[in-house]
Order: C-alpha cells, then structure tokens, then sequence
C-alpha cells in the first residue's frame, strides 16, 4: 500500500582538506578522494540518494557546497574527515545546509606501518604519508566551532575498513535518519473524538506537527460510512478471503460478522487512499446513529490489517501513541498499540496489551480472531483480535507530552516471554524487564506517560535515542 511517506532519503557527503597541501603532496588529493569513495559506496548500499561533493578544500568552495547541498534538499550531511582541513572551509557548507552533520572521523589503517613510514625517502614522503592518517587532527577544531555556532553535530570514529564496528552506527544513524524522513511526510488522520475523560492522552496538534513535521488530516466519522456504502459484494468476499488467510478465524465467529468486517475493512482501505494517509487515530462512539455504529464496531480487523501494512492505527484517538508506532514501524519492527493489563509478581513480569487493533505482522503465530458479546468501555460488539508479540526482545517506545512544552522519547528494552495470557479475544503479551517488574513500572511511571505506549520487536533503543537526537527531542531510557 503505497502512501505518501514513500519518499526516499537524501544524504549529503562531502570530505575535507587543504588546498596548499595538493603541490606538496602530489599523491596525497588523489588518495583522499578515493577514500571518499569508499564512504560513498558503503552509504549507498543503505538504498538512499547521495549527493557526494567529493574533497572541499577552499572557502569558496565551501560556500558553493553549501548552497549545493541547501538546493538539493539534503536531510543529513555526513562531514568525513580525510585530513586536516581548516575549519573556515566547513562552516559555511554546513551553516547553510541546516541540517545535523554527522563527523566521521575514519583512519585508512588500525595504525601507521612505523617501520615503512620511518624508511621514506625524504621526510617530505613522510609527512604526505602521515597526512593521510591524520584525520583526528581537526576535529576538535571543527567541534569548537560547531559549538560555538550552535550546530548540531555527532562524531562516529573508526576505520574505513567495512568490518569496523563504526559502520554499524552508521547504518543506525541512516535509519534514525530515514525515520525522520518518513515522519516529516507522514499524513496522519484523526477521526471522531477523544474518548471523553481520558485526560492523559490529549495532545497539542500543532507542537506535534511542529516536532515531527507531516500534516494532520482530521476525518469525520460519516465519510467512512458513507465509503461503507459504495463497497460491493465482490470486494467483500475479496477481503474476506484475505482476512481468512492473514488470521485464524474462530469457528464461533459468524460468517455475517466477518463479512461486516471486510467492508469496513475494505472502507477503510479507500478512506486511506483518498487522503493518502500513512497513520491512523480514533474513536467515535456512535451511539444514536446506527450507521455509525455499525462502522465503529466493525473497525477492529481492518485497523488491523491496515497496522500490519505500514498504516499504524491507534484506538482511543491516542494521537501521540499513533505518533510512536508509526516510528516503530517505520524502523520495520512493528509498533502494536498496548498499555498495563496486570503485574504477575509470581513470575516477575508485566502482563502487556490493548483492545482494538493489534500489528499481526509482529504476532507470534496467527493472530485469532474472535466474537466479543461487548467491547468493553465501549459501544457494540462485533469481532476482535487476540494475539501475543513473537517471544524475544522488544522494545517499548511512549511520545510523551509533559510540562516542558517539548515532547520527549520514553524507552524501554524488554522480552517477550511465553506464558499463560489472557485469552479475552484482546492483544496480550508477557514482558520481562532487566530491572524487574515492580521497578520498571515504577521508572516508567515516573516520566508521565500516557497510559498507552507502542511496542515493536527487537531491541532499538539505539537507534530510537539517534532519532531523537535528529528530532533535538529527549530520549530518556528507563532499562
């Protein structure tokens, strides 16, 4: 299902030097823009555009670059430094381009052969060979005058060798980057209302938009029944076959009851498309208007569908939680809605789950769907969905909107664990934490999360904390 956050990522890459040093060191220039090549073909195996500006080692080059780099609508600018280069000719490329600058302060070698080096001809040899080491050298120069200018920087060393442990940070600081990318295109639709007295999740529209950029699209319930209408009966038996394959349907589930389903799912597919949303919240109870509430307490399966297709979908018009599993699903690791269910002390872990939509994409084995004779807290009945997160390590992310003005990434590393659930026809999973559970909850609390959060498979802290950090949000990580 493509949507408008399909948009690819445009990384800058230029390395540095100084001019005088070409005549000098005749084999110096042509050594360093190879190793800028090296960097340019690992970045590219990261399925992003890059435009490579190649050695910048004039001011006048570097205000050209900057401008180059501003007109081509970079994201980030990875900054790699070869050798030592002056600082006035990295100032005006990054100052204009205006977005964070990754330092990549790479060595060609572990070490400098010491025997060769000090077997040169001429200590001329000597010092070309050492400049091409020396890429340390002007960092701390570059990083003084970032400060002091107010630009965003982060530094990665290592070796240009494609082992080096540094290009693993790399490839997390392009998916954090990706990310962004993709929240600063997402079109995130809000339909129906809060549900009412829930004040922990009401949210600033705008200081979200502000955050992670995008558009807010708000729908109204009507237009979703309206598309109801229009469906046919050969696109519900479609959907029907399709939800049959993608869940284990329950033999207690009614072949009209699934059927109902289908054409909101199929609804809500064309509801999607038309607004080319890439993100879903809400809640609407539709009492008194039986149209209405044959749409809302029908939702279930094909919010489910759509969360499992890259369109998140939060319940409880929890907008900040639909925020959270858009970026976990974004970093391709799911991003199911949950909130506490029940502490089991015995077994020292937090039992973890939602109504409503769940992501079958992260679900270990099919996820069931069943009857419900009432949904609780909520208006109608219909057909829902029971499933556990696959058993391993995951990660549990909240957007959290507190007294500071800002939002702030809240974070915890977990594990998925079998064990008896809740078999109530609702997501439900086991959760052990490296700290225990009654400090987890305690910890988690303490920060002032809403009471729903995103949960997502692996452990991604590291790359959430990077996001963060291209956001200039706080990242706090409980465990």
């Amino acid at each position: 299902m493509m949507t408008s956050t399909a948009v690819r990522l445009k990384v800058g890459l230029f390395g540095i030097g100084l001019d005088v040093y070409w005549e000098q060191f005749e084999e110096l220039k042509p050594r360093l823009l190879a190793y800028v090549q090296q960097v340019h073909d690992r970045l590219e195996a990261h399925d992003i555009d890059i435009v490579n500006l190649g050695l910048i080692d004039t001011v006048d080059k570097a205000i050209d670059a900057g401008h180059r780099f501003r007109q081509a609508d970079v994201d980030l600018i990875f900054l790699y430094v070869t050798t030592y280069a002056l600082s006035a000719t990295v100032l005006p490329v990054v100052r204009r381009a205006k977005v964070p600058v990754i330092v990549l302060n790479l060595s060609p070698e572990a070490a400098i052969d010491y025997t060769y080096f000090n077997n040169l001809g001429s200590r001329r040899e000597m010092t070309g060979e050492w400049l091409a080491y020396c890429a340390a050298c002007p960092v701390p120069e570059l990083a003084n005058v970032f400060r002091r200018a107010g630009i965003q920087f982060y530094q990665i060393t290592g070796l240009l060798d494609a082992d080096d442990p540094c290009w693993r940070e790399v490839a997390d600081w392009i998916a954090a980057a990706k990310v962004a990318h993709i929240m600063a295109h997402n079109r995130l639709g809000v339909m129906g209302t809060y549900y009412s007295g829930m004040l922990d999740i009401y949210t600033d529209l705008t200081l979200q938009l502000a955050t992670f950029g995008g558009h807010i699209e708000h729908l109204e319930v009507d237009e979703l029944s309206a598309l109801r209408k229009e469906v046919t009966h050969e696109q519900i038996s479609s959907r029907v076959a399709d939800l049959r394959s993608a869940f284990d349907v329950q033999s207690d589930c009614s072949g009209d009851e699934l059927a109902r389903a289908a054409r909101t799912s199929v609804a809500l597919d064309m509801l999607v498309a038309k607004h080319k949303l890439g993100a879903l919240a809400y809640y609407y109870k539709g009492s008194g208007i039986p149209e209405n509430e044959d749409t809302m307490s029908s939702i279930i399966l094909g919010s489910t569908y759509l969360t499992a297709n890259g369109i998140p979908v939060a319940g409880e018009y929890e907008v900040k939680n639909a925020q959270a599993m858009k970026i976990l699903d974004s970093f391709g690791v799911g991003g199911s809605f949950t909130e506490y269910y029940a502490m089991d002390f015995e077994d020292d872990v937090v039992l973890m789950g939602h109504d409503g939509p769940g992501h079958f994409r992260i679900a270990a084995g099919k996820i069931k769907v069943k009857p419900l004779q009432v949904y609780h807290g909520k208006v109608g009945q219909g057909l829902s969905v029971e499933m556990s997160v696959k058993h391993g390590p995951v990660t549990l992310l909240s957007v959290v909107e507190g007294d500071s003005g800002k939002l702030v990434l809240l974070v915890a590393e977990a594990a998925s664990e079998p064990g008896p659930i809740l078999e109530i026809g609702n997501t439900n999973s086991r959760y052990r934490f490296p700290i225990g559970a009654r400090r987890f909850v305690e910890s988690w609390n303490s920060h002032g999360p809403a009471h729903h959060c995103a949960v997502g498979t692996g452990h991604m802290a590291s790359k959430i904390e990077k996001l963060g950090k291209l956001l200039e949000l706080e990242t706090i990580k409980v465990c």
